[in-house]
Order: structure tokens, then sequence, then C-alpha cells
């Protein structure tokens, strides 16, 4: 075979119906695995008609021995994404942008720091750069807040930035996902809604479709909102600073007004856990994708029983 017959092979690309004969699939199963595992992302065309690839399709048929040998569709996907994440760079490779994104935070740099960050995403998918490198950089500058090695200007330099790239990515994914629909919003009295952003951000590339409400949200106005959008879920965050006790009667009240799951994350689940716990909403950890795989759950248990 020449250069030129594999180059087409290939780059050939197969719509959802002949995916469908070829791996006995049906197409409703397809875009499911697609919109609530985000396992299967084909390409699209200018009408939004789905076209897959021979790696998709062989992808396909590893998921179908996996399913015959026992496992379930939710633990095959986490499997795939987790193993993605731990694949994509080797260790040195996210120390040195680290340290290279925090050298140009600390000169002020945004030359520099677009530089590094631009550089990261050409190369890797956004879940992989944000668990290898957005989080870990966060948790480095409030660190160094904290041991006064760092400023707040540099915080709020980094926070700008980084709003600005998540903001002019989310309305870019937005526009096009047709997944469930989830409200995310931070608790009363939190200001701080970059953990938030950044689960956001990775719920689009899953294909959710996002109704985002920002910082320091009063509870009461989910119940209207859930209405207006038809969501399927609700994911709040709140730092260990919240008032427990206030807190679980906001959440309980919600609770018994939405037809929907809520979902809690952040500091306030191990600070809050038992009056939490005791609303009915479900916990989430500090695992951005494990976070994701168990609303996807959530959500499909729910649509099932409807």
């Amino acid at each position: 075979m020449n250069a030129q017959m594999m180059q087409s092979t290939t780059n050939e690309r197969f719509p959802i119906r002949t995916v469908s004969e070829l791996t006995g699939v049906n197409s409703v199963t397809l875009r499911a695995w697609e919109r609530r595992y985000g396992l299967i992302k084909p390409l699209r065309t200018p009408k939004g008609h789905r076209l897959y690839t021979r790696d998709d399709i062989q992808l396909i048929q590893e998921i179908l021995e996996r399913l015959s040998n026992g496992a379930s569709i939710g633990q095959i996907a986490r499997e795939i994404i987790d193993n993605a994440v731990t694949d994509d760079g080797d260790s040195d490779t996210w120390i040195r942008y680290n340290q290279r994104m925090l050298n140009a935070i600390v000169s002020f740099n945004n030359q520099a720091l677009d530089a590094v960050y631009n550089d990261a995403m050409s190369l890797y998918p956004v879940d992989v750069v944000t668990v290898r490198l957005l989080l870990p950089l966060l948790e480095e500058l409030g660190s160094r807040w904290e041991k006064q090695t760092g400023s707040v200007a540099e915080e709020h330099f980094f926070s700008v930035y980084l709003r600005n790239k998540l903001g002019a990515r989310f309305h870019h994914l937005n526009m096009k996902n047709t997944g469930p629909k989830l409200i995310v919003a931070c608790l009363p009295g939190e200001h701080h809604e970059f953990g938030l952003l950044l689960f956001a951000l990775m719920a689009l590339g899953k294909g959710y479709q996002i109704t985002l409400l920002g910082a320091d949200l009063p509870i009461g106005e989910l119940q209207h909102v859930a209405a207006r959008t038809d969501s399927q879920g609700i994911v709040l965050s709140g730092s260990a600073s919240l008032a427990c006790e206030e807190l679980y009667q906001d959440i309980l009240d919600l609770t018994e007004t939405v037809s929907i799951p809520v979902f809690i994350g952040g500091d306030v689940v191990n600070t809050c856990r038992d009056d939490l716990v005791r609303t009915g909403v479900h916990l989430l950890g500090h695992d951005l994708l494990a976070s994701l795989y168990m609303i996807a759950g959530r959500i499909n248990n729910t649509e099932k029983q409807a």
C-alpha cells in the first residue's frame, strides 16, 4: 500500500448509521456513550452530523469486548479517561509547565503566561491540562499566599487571566453542546469560583449544557432557574467557612422543592458532611473526573425512574 492510499484510509470518516452497522451498536447507544460518558467524540459536519474515524470504531469494539466480560459502561469510561490523564505527558513535563506559568505570574507577564497555556492546550486535551496543570497551579498560588511567599496581586493577576480564557472557551463549547443540562453555582457566601469554572469547563468537554450562575448565589433562586431551563441536575460548590446549620435548612428547602438531583462539592463537604447528608444531596469529592461520572450515573437513574 503506497503512502497516498494509507493516508486516504487513515482519514476516512464514517456516518453514525455505518458505524452502527459495522459494530452492532445502535445509534441511540452511541450518542448516549458520547453525551453521558464522553467515551467517543466524533467529528461534526457543518450541519452537525457525526463522523467517526477507524480509531473510533476500534474503540467501540474494545468497549463491547469489555462489556461482554462483565464490566459496566461507567467503569469502562472512567478507566479510559483515567488512563488518558495518566498517559498524557510525564511528571517532568507538567512540572516544567507549572514552573513556567508560575514564573510568568510572578513577573506579571501576560505574553509569557499565554504562551505556556496555549502550548499546553495545543498538545493535550482540556481534561488533562485542567487536572495536571491548572488545578495544581491554583493550589500552589493559594499555598504561596498562606505562607506569605506570594502576593494577593499574583493571585488576582492569574484569576483575571484564567477567567478570560475560560470564558471564551466556555461560550464556544456551550453553544454547540446538546447533552444534559446542569445548573452550576457557588453557595451563598462563596466568592472563589475558579474550581467551579474548571468543573464547568470539563463538563462542557463531556457534552453537557451548562447554566453557569457564578459566585455567592442565593439558594432560593435555584428552583426557578431549574424550571425555566429544564435542567437535569444542580451542582453547587462551597468552602469550609460556610455556616453548616444555615446551609442545612437552605439545602433541605431546595431538595424538597426540585425533582432533580442536587450535587455539592468543595471543602464544605468535609466541614458540613453530616448536615448535608441529612438533606439528601449527593456529595462530590475533589476529583473532577470522578464527580462527572457520579453525576452522569445519578442523572441516568433519575431519567430511567421518570
